[in-house]
């Protein structure tokens, strides 16, 4: 699979660099956190991460003044296993070079399917922000260069919080596995057995 650059023109429609905001100090603080060696962990809120300097500006300022959850995804990944999406943007800054699996939505089949093949894979440079858009499938980022990966996972505040209940009515509801998190997985991705199975083709791997 050829891996291609967020700042490529190619990645327009699936989101952009994210400039005007200093991200050092976060990443500091993301590089004390956990990165497991041969698993991946995911922290939705991270106190640490939301009091550091340039929190209050993704806030204020990239997301308008709604509130949001600034957590992080570490570890290692090859793998893609399944998609997701959200009904807002959702912000990734990496520490190490990282590279994003990515999808468009409306590519999904009215079954609710989608063809792996139409998946592509993008490299988010050390120190880099990036916005993926609402319409921009996505999971877990993968390892670009070295031992692992550290990302900042900023969303809409209550994004992948347990659900009080499990709606039905629409056919997307089989999709819903967290609050505000649709997700579409790989019979080969290990993912929780309630997860809607509907990636066709590869499991890709990098």
């Amino acid at each position: 699979m050829v891996i291609k650059s967020v700042t490529d023109a190619a990645f327009k429609k699936y989101g952009k660099v994210v400039k005007g905001i200093d991200c050092t100090d976060l990443l500091k603080v993301l590089s004390t956190k956990p990165m497991p060696t041969d698993s991946v962990v995911y922290v939705a809120s991270d106190k640490d991460l939301e009091a550091a300097k340039g929190a209050k500006e993704f806030e204020k300022n990239f997301f308008g003044g709604i509130p949001i959850e600034i957590g992080y995804c570490n570890g290692n990944n090859k793998l893609l296993n399944a998609v997701e999406y959200h009904r807002c943007s959702e912000v990734n800054i990496a520490l190490y070079d990282t590279v994003l699996l990515v999808g468009d939505q409306r590519d999904i089949e009215d079954d609710f399917t989608y063809d792996t093949a139409k998946i592509e894979a993008f490299k988010v440079p050390a120190g880099t922000a990036v916005e993926m858009y609402a319409t921009t499938l996505h999971y877990a980022p993968c390892t670009g260069e070295g031992d692992g990966f550290r990302v900042i996972v900023i969303l809409a505040r209550g994004t992948n919080a347990d659900l009080t209940e499990r709606p039905e009515g629409m056919p997307e509801d089989k999709l819903l596995m967290a609050a505000n998190k649709w997700l579409i997985a790989h019979k080969d991705g290990g993912q929780d057995p309630k997860a809607f199975i509907g990636l066709k083709g590869e499991n890709i791997s990098l």
